[in-house]
């Protein structure tokens, strides 16, 4: 091979007076692939697909969102007892502690009873003392009875021994003087009739009317059986009980002096529990009890209880405040109302415990769909009218 010819070798100089070669020109750039099928594809199918499911997203949105409503403004309710004392007095003995559950009937606390039974005592010997005073009554009045008798007696004979001196004083065979005398004591005879009738009244009286009337019914032995009753209830509220089942709370301390009526514990019923929703009034417009209910509470996350509507509140939560709102003084601001809504809790016996004032978020179902809009229902065919109606239409033509 030559030198000419010799691959990598220099280009051999142009001789003297002969045309310069030119450079060869650079190489085009290669042309750029076209765009993949399958990204055409996934582009059309988002073109078209997107705005429908824009649409069906809205459209579920737009129907769906009247039918479901929901608050976190809704609260677990039992029943709550006050216990007071109906007696006064320190407390002499307790028998539950903090958090404890009792059944209905048992003992809270008691309180400090001897005074009670010194003053029971009292009152038993005084109801047994009225048999001895109504028969001490009864005697009175047998005795005045008799006097009575006794005094219509001497009337009587008093008036004869006037008759009989006043015929003689005719005769002048006595002086005027021992006629005055029989006059004067034949009134003095009739007056004592009168008083001793007055004083048979009054012992009529005390027996209540009549002398054969039983020992229970006379007045002075009710008078005395009602203190004797007061005593015996009073020394039975020494002893506090618990109203129903449920779980004792707020107990107090052995010592403690307790006043009739006056908060001493509370007693939190555990069993038929319902929830307090408080769902503001625009809320309410197709809630009706029995729609079924979604619970959950904010102590036990990813749990869901189900529920039912038991009632609606007649009244919003303003109007049992202590101080209502007072809108016709002209200082008025429009606020939505809420009002209480009472939910009915299913639970079972592998429930977590609910407690008393729990937050919960609650979900009605209400059922309610909202109607296709104008220019959807334009659109749908229109339904042929019913065959009853043509029937009757062709009757009356």
């Amino acid at each position: 091979m030559s030198e000419e010819n010799r691959p990598g070798s220099a280009a051999p100089a142009s001789a003297p007076g002969s045309q310069p070669v030119p450079p060869a020109p650079p190489a085009a750039a290669p042309p750029r692939p076209a765009p993949r099928k399958s990204r055409r594809i996934v582009r059309r199918t988002l073109l078209t697909l997107g705005p429908v499911a824009v649409l069906v997203v809205g459209g579920y949105f737009y129907f769906m969102s009247g039918r479901f409503i929901d608050t976190d403004n809704a609260y677990i309710k039992a029943d709550l007892a006050i216990v007071a004392a109906q007696v006064a007095g320190p407390i002499s003995n307790l028998a539950v502690h903090e958090n404890q559950r009792v059944k209905q009937g048992d003992i809270l606390f008691t309180v400090d009873d001897r005074a009670f039974k010194v003053t029971l005592e009292q009152n038993r010997a005084q109801l047994a003392a009225m048999n001895d005073l109504v028969e001490s009554f009864r005697a009175g009045y047998r005795q005045t009875t008799a006097q009575l008798a006794l005094a219509r007696t001497t009337a009587t004979y008093q008036q004869r021994e006037y008759e009989r001196l006043a015929e003689l004083a005719k005769r002048k065979l006595i002086s005027d003087v021992a006629v005055d005398d029989a006059r004067q004591k034949r009134d003095v005879a009739n007056q004592d009739i009168q008083v001793t009738e007055r004083a048979l009244e009054a012992a009529r009286a005390r027996l209540g009317g009549s002398p054969d009337k039983p020992l229970t019914d006379q007045a002075a032995y009710q008078a005395a059986k009602s203190m004797y009753d007061k005593a015996t209830l009073d020394l039975e509220h020494t002893i506090v009980r618990a109203p129903f089942d449920g779980i004792a709370s707020k107990v107090p301390t052995v010592g403690q002096y307790v006043a009739p009526g006056a908060p001493i514990m509370s007693i939190v019923s555990d069993h038929d529990m319902w929830i307090e929703a408080n769902y503001k009034e625009t809320e309410l417009t197709h809630v009706t009890p029995g729609q079924p209910v979604d619970i959950e509470l904010d102590t036990y996350p990813g749990r869901t209880w189900r529920g039912s509507v038991e009632s609606i509140s007649q009244a919003t939560g303003a109007e049992f405040s202590v101080i209502p709102a007072q809108n016709a003084t002209g200082n008025w601001v429009k606020v939505a109302q809420r009002i209480p809504v009472r939910i009915a809790v299913q639970t079972n016996s592998n429930d977590p415990e609910l407690r008393v004032g729990m937050s919960a978020v609650v979900t009605i179902d209400t059922g309610y769909e909202r109607p296709a809009p104008a220019i959807v229902r334009a659109l749908l065919p229109k339904r042929p009218a019913p065959r009853l109606v043509q029937s009757v239409s062709s009757a009356r033509d």
